[in-house]
């Protein structure tokens, strides 16, 4: 068994070997910066097994790989000819990452005439853009760990995203993280946005791959909402199987603001989420959902933190899984309420389906409450699909497989059906179809007309 220090000597050794070529080419301030961010790590190291949100993540096959990090850009090409987005008529903005880095051909920050500014965080901080400042000492407030810092030692690039007061965006937002390359890459990004007073922003982020070999990426993705502003961030992971994923996001609210957030993982090796909230000023609004989909020995995980700060302020969970063959899935949500947060509304769900008696599930909901005048609940449960309900179904002519893939489709659409945006919706629906009826589904008593021909049915699922 691989052990701590182990994993603290992989990841020094690597930042010591890439720093004489970052140096080269970093401005002195960002030069500044790793030196602290890679002390910082040298003390806190990686997560111990006394994190509760760390606990059971295995690091052997980061470990068993070699990677390199990519010092520069690709030379610039039209995104079109590696990379075409395959949701269908979705009217957004669209920018693409390729390896790391931002794809762009001379523009790295994008101003809108209504003082939208979208682009390279890399440039933002090179140009140390004023509108940034107000916002950095709430940003240092998060609970950083180990992985956080090894981030800030090796960060190539990143997404920005302002808002400026009173201002919402007419379109989604859509950011690509793409990877393509024939290395062992360790790709670090750091993604900064940023909702103004009373505004409103729909951000897509997606996590795809076309071809690579083992790949590592750490992203971070610090978000700040202002007060009367709602954002709307919708996750997409489809990784390939020899891949590791380690995606942190920290929100900042603040008076009245609402924030919707939405994680589906169809596939992927190791996915690591974690998703935290701080809610500073009273009436603020979060609401996490999430689905994931895990098969053969992938390892899917998914970290929770909601701070309730102040008072009046409301959250709610809702995460579901279905796991296969010998996979595993952990869910961690913690909600904390500060002594200050009276009349907090907070609310948790986890709901999970085994398919195989292989497939592992572990949940943890922890409720950690300062204040006495609040309201808190949370469920958790792990189960296979009800028999009678697959009987129900079979008994008015449906075929087991398609019985099973019925009721597994009702049960994911229940946090699909948060999804606001009518193109991204019906992909997903699409995407969780095909999963159900491709890799995911064994059906080893299934009538012969059912495996010539998959048959489909109009019928409301969630009334199922």
């Amino acid at each position: 068994m691989i052990n701590r220090k182990e994993v603290n000597d992989y990841f020094l050794q690597f930042i010591r070997s890439c720093s004489p070529a970052m140096s080269e080419t970093d401005p002195a301030p960002l030069k500044e910066s790793r030196q602290r961010e890679t002390l910082l790590f040298q003390d806190k190291g990686v997560p111990s097994q006394q994190n509760e949100m760390w606990r059971d993540f295995k690091w052997e096959k980061i470990l068993q790989n070699t990677y390199s990090l990519q010092q520069q850009a690709d030379d610039y090409r039209p995104v079109e000819t590696f990379f075409n987005c395959a949701i269908h008529n979705i009217a957004s903005y669209m920018f693409t990452f390729l390896n790391g880095w931002y794809v762009h051909s001379g523009t790295p920050l994008t101003s809108f005439p209504n003082g939208i500014t979208i682009g390279s965080l890399r440039m933002a901080k090179e140009r140390s853009l004023p509108l940034l400042e107000p916002y950095l000492s709430d940003m240092e407030k998060t609970v950083q760990t180990g992985i956080h810092h090894l981030n800030g030692a090796l960060w190539q690039d990143g997404f920005f995203v302002y808002i400026p007061d009173n201002i919402h965006c007419d379109k989604p937002v859509q950011m690509a993280n793409v990877v393509k390359t024939d290395r062992n890459l360790f790709i670090n990004t750091r993604n900064l946005i940023i909702v103004g007073k009373n505004a409103s922003l729909k951000l897509i982020h997606c996590d795809d791959t076309l071809e690579s070999k083992n790949t590592l990426i750490n992203g971070i993705t610090e978000i700040i909402v202002d007060e009367n502003a709602q954002f709307d961030y919708f996750k997409l992971e489809n990784k390939e199987n020899n891949s590791v994923l380690l995606n942190e996001v920290n929100i900042y609210q603040y008076k009245r603001s609402l924030v919707t957030t939405n994680t589906n993982t169809f596939n992927g090796g190791v996915v690591h989420n974690t998703i935290r909230s701080s809610m500073m000023q009273p009436f603020a609004s979060v609401h996490f959902n999430g689905l994931y989909m895990a098969d053969k020995d992938q390892q899917i995980s998914n970290c929770l933190h909601v701070n309730h700060f102040a008072e009046d302020c409301t959250s709610r969970q809702m995460y579901h899984g279905i796991v296969d063959d010998a996979a595993s899935a952990h869910f961690t949500g913690h909600i904390f309420v500060a002594p200050d947060a009276q009349k907090t509304k907070a609310y948790q769900l986890n709901r999970n389906l085994l398919l195989t008696d292989d497939a592992t599930v572990i949940t943890k909901p922890f409720l950690e409450i300062y204040a006495d005048d609040v309201k808190c609940s949370h469920g958790a449960t792990v189960g296979q699909l009800e028999e009678s309900a697959v009987f129900y179904l079979r008994s008015r002519g449906i075929c087991e497989k398609n019985a099973r893939t019925l009721l597994m489709h009702a049960f994911a659409k229940e946090v699909l059906a948060e999804i606001s945006i009518d193109s991204l919706l019906n992909y997903l629906e699409d995407m969780v179809q095909k999963r159900l009826t491709g890799e995911i589904v064994s059906c080893t008593q299934c009538t012969p007309n059912c495996d010539k021909k998959t048959v489909h049915f109009a019928i409301d699922l969630p009334e199922l």
